[in-house]
This record gives C-alpha cells, structure tokens and sequence, in this order.
C-alpha cells in the first residue's frame, strides 16, 4: 500500500486557508502566490480551482494580469470565519457540548485570545 505525504484537509478548510492569506497580503495575488503560501503544498490546478470556486461564490475579485489572474478578497474574512462558527453550532444537536469541545481543542494561545474577547478587552 502506497502512502502519500500531501495532507488532505476537511471540506471546505482549503478555501478557508486560501482566504486568510488572500486577506493577509496586502493586495492582489496570483495562483502561484497563493500556493506559496499555503502549508500543505497543495497542487497548483488545486488553488487556481479553489480560486475560480471562491470566484464564483463572490468572495474574491480577480484581474487579469497577462495570461493569469490575480486575486483579492471582497468580504470581509473575520466576519465570514464567524458566521460560518455561528452556523456550525445553530445546527448541532448539542450546542453546549460542541463548545465544551471546541474550547477544549483550543491551544494556549487561542484560549487566551478567547478570554480576551470574553472579557470584554477584543484586540480587533
């Protein structure tokens, strides 16, 4: 049995990641750019593919530029992050016990940013 190195990711975690490093640059960038970016090494038709999705749904802008295009984010990336959060937990049989879990599986760092928030002192 052959096993792979490439990393397969929940539904929907690619466009995910795609839109936080499209909303982390600091203008337009290509599929190439992109790719670059992502952990993972996911395959270039991959990204130009999550792109043309994200495209199509109205979360990024693109222009050409030469043969390619190069893209933007037009929402707002925290406020999509939240809303897809918010959902998850409308649609759970038990809302309680999926935040017990989602505050378990918290790392240091976000736990604390969690606090933050919920005392009231948002950095954002």
């Amino acid at each position: 049995m052959k096993t792979s190195s490439v990393v397969r990711r929940p539904l929907g975690q690619l466009e995910a990641e795609v839109l936080a490093v499209l909303a982390s640059a600091q203008g337009e960038l290509s599929p190439a750019d992109v790719q670059a970016r992502l952990s993972g090494h996911p395959a270039y038709t991959t990204v130009n593919t999550v792109l043309s999705r994200l495209h199509g749904k109205q979360f990024v802008s693109r222009a050409r530029r030469g043969r390619h295009f190069a893209y933007r984010t037009v929402v707002d990336e925290p406020r999509l992050v939240a809303d897809r959060m918010c959902d998850h937990l409308r649609y759970a049989s038990d809302p309680c016990h999926a935040l017990n879990q989602f505050v378990r599986s918290l790392n240091p760092d976000e736990e604390q940013l969690l606090r933050t928030v919920l005392d009231g002192d948002a950095l954002g």
